[in-house]
């Protein structure tokens, strides 16, 4: 278990950064592109649903995560929260920065706040928090954490998907390709620390 998550750790320090070059190299431009660095993506239809689909998703994610930081019991558990937590909190960041060319392009991530991270929270993500909110520290928490993240996630990849099958975009293409190696390889994550917290 602890050498798959080393694997992941690695995985996530080799994508995410390249999830964030691929996202700011767009080769659109104008007077505000010149004057932020950020040319923004193109956004028809598609990319719009895909950016939104996806940002609402990792926001459950993320503040699931983060309540995870503070009550997981289980090592793997906490080290999970820990990458999900710096993952999203890049790719709210970098989809943000795709939607608003005003914003200045920067290496540096700035996470979301917590009122923007719960404004993006559909009625299901609120009950999802709240019952993890509300939850004990303990094997029962770090189950009923682990049974949601693959929930999302589960939905993250069909997000990704469905924008994979249609989107005409280059760049966003490349960035939902990278999100979907990521989604599975943590489908794939959770299903063994899943499997250990049931033993």
């Amino acid at each position: 278990m602890h050498r798959r998550l080393a694997l992941t750790a690695i995985a996530s320090a080799v994508v995410i950064p390249s999830l964030v070059s691929v996202a700011v190299a767009q080769p659109q431009g104008g007077p505000t592109a010149a004057a932020t660095g950020n040319t923004g993506a193109r956004m028809g239809e598609a990319e719009a649903k895909h950016a939104a689909d996806t940002l609402a998703a990792g926001s459950a994610s993320l503040a699931a995560s983060r309540v995870a930081l503070q009550k997981a019991s289980d090592d793997d558990v906490k080290q999970f929260a820990r990458f999900e937590v710096a993952e999203q909190e890049t790719v709210a960041d970098v989809l943000k920065a795709m939607r608003d060319p005003s914003q200045a392009a920067s290496g540096q991530v700035k996470p979301p706040a917590e009122p923007e991270v719960t404004g993006q929270l559909d009625p299901k993500g609120k009950a999802m928090l709240d019952k993890l909110e509300q939850a004990k520290s303990g094997k029962a928490f770090d189950i009923e954490y682990v049974r949601g993240q693959i929930e999302g996630h589960q939905a993250l990849l069909k997000i990704q998907e469905a924008y994979l099958a249609t989107g005409k975009d280059r760049e966003n293409l490349g960035v939902a390709k990278l999100a979907r190696g990521q989604i599975r390889e943590h489908l794939a994550l959770l299903a063994e620390i899943e499997k250990d917290l049931k033993d």
